[in-house]
């Protein structure tokens, strides 16, 4: 398979996991009306999420490079 169409895919998968994860924690605190435990908890699993997104972005850019 292409490197350019792989790089492709990991990008946008990357950047579609990063809004969907933003987007569910927003969710809950708007849901909680206050950040607790709970919402703690969503934000930390998010940083990692988020953290696995950019890790997937910086890949399909440097895959679509070469």
């Amino acid at each position: 398979m292409d490197l350019f169409i792989i790089g492709l895919t990991l990008d946008t998968a990357g950047k579609v996991l990063l809004g969907v994860t933003v987007l569910m924690v927003h969710q809950h605190v708007l849901k909680e009306h206050k950040i607790d435990g709970d919402v703690l908890r969503a934000m930390r699993l998010e940083q990692v999420v988020g953290a696995l997104a950019v890790v997937l972005i910086v890949a399909g850019y440097i895959l679509q490079i070469l």
